[in-house]
């Protein structure tokens, strides 16, 4: 399982699901000068970025992944702005062509004198922080389950969809266990849907990265997440390893209390796909290491 190749004949799914509630303009625990939403939007458009380096071969964008952001708070939708706006699902060569603006922002070097300089780094952004409303989490899942169904009807060989949710609460609309283990369920050829899910507070709490079992979960929304979410296959351990991130066989993708590096790893594990190495964007923008 998981070791399909991704080819433009053959690409794969990769579906971004974002908590953009209310309580994501909350500052994270000990830093009120980082918002949440300001800064998985942040995580978000550097990820997409990495996605379309990694697809450009001799100038061109090829067609490996086909890319679903989709974000839930006072509504459940595409989180893509600009011309992707209301788009479920998009290649990423047009990922590539139609960002909504690009940003400019500024990157140290050492100057070879022993100090330092900034020059300034240009870069797309797709998607714009949000923050407003309830947590419909169940509503969001059955979103993905759809886009998800129509994908595998079209291709049901290839390298499996990946899932990334990211919240920082408790679902608003039920218990999103049932939905998530449908969406567990689908599958091609090479195995079962990707689901992973990280969680993140404004609380000083202890984190829980990979955990492999429950007992250490502290409570029954935790257990719920690790129950929907799937163990990482050996490309993601091996990329998990990469990062410094420990994850052993039967970790599951799933990440309680998470801090700002711990949602930067989340995003570079789960995009890893093959196993090819992430491209290290942490310490050019975040500068969390």
């Amino acid at each position: 399982m998981y070791s399909a190749q991704i080819t433009r004949a053959n690409p794969t799914c990769i579906l971004l699901l974002l908590d953009q509630s209310g309580s994501m303009s909350d500052p994270f625990s000990g830093n009120s000068a980082i918002k949440k939403s300001d800064f998985v939007a942040d995580v978000v458009n550097h990820t997409l970025h990495d996605l379309v380096i990694r697809c450009t071969k001799t100038e061109e964008v090829r067609n490996y992944y086909y890319i679903s952001v989709i974000g839930y708070g006072h509504r459940v939708g595409s989180a893509f702005g600009g011309p992707l706006e209301q788009r479920r699902l998009a290649p990423i060569a047009e990922v590539a062509d139609y960002p909504l603006h690009v940003k400019t922002s500024y990157k140290r070097v050492a100057d070879g004198g022993g100090g330092w300089v900034e020059i300034p780094v240009r870069y797309p952004v797709w998607v714009q922080p949000s923050a407003a409303g309830k947590t419909p989490m169940c509503e969001a899942l059955f979103e993905v389950k759809s886009i998800l169904e129509a994908w595998l009807r079209e291709h049901p060989t290839g390298f499996p969809p990946t899932v990334l949710h990211l919240t920082d609460g408790e679902s608003s609309d039920g218990d999103p266990g049932q939905i998530g283990q449908e969406i567990m369920s689908l599958r091609t050829d090479d195995g079962p849907v990707l689901l992973f899910n990280c969680h993140i507070s404004s609380r000083r709490a202890h984190k829980i990265e990979y955990p492999a079992d429950e007992a250490q979960l502290p409570d029954g929304f935790a257990r719920t997440l690790f129950q929907i979410s799937s163990q990482l296959p050996t490309n993601f351990l091996a990329a998990a390893a990469q990062l410094g991130v420990h994850a052993a066989d039967g970790s599951r993708g799933f990440v309680f209390n998470g801090d700002p590096s711990s949602i930067v790893q989340f995003y570079e594990i789960g995009t890893s796909l093959t196993g090819m190495t992430p491209y290290k964007w942490m310490d050019d923008k975040l500068n969390l290491e």
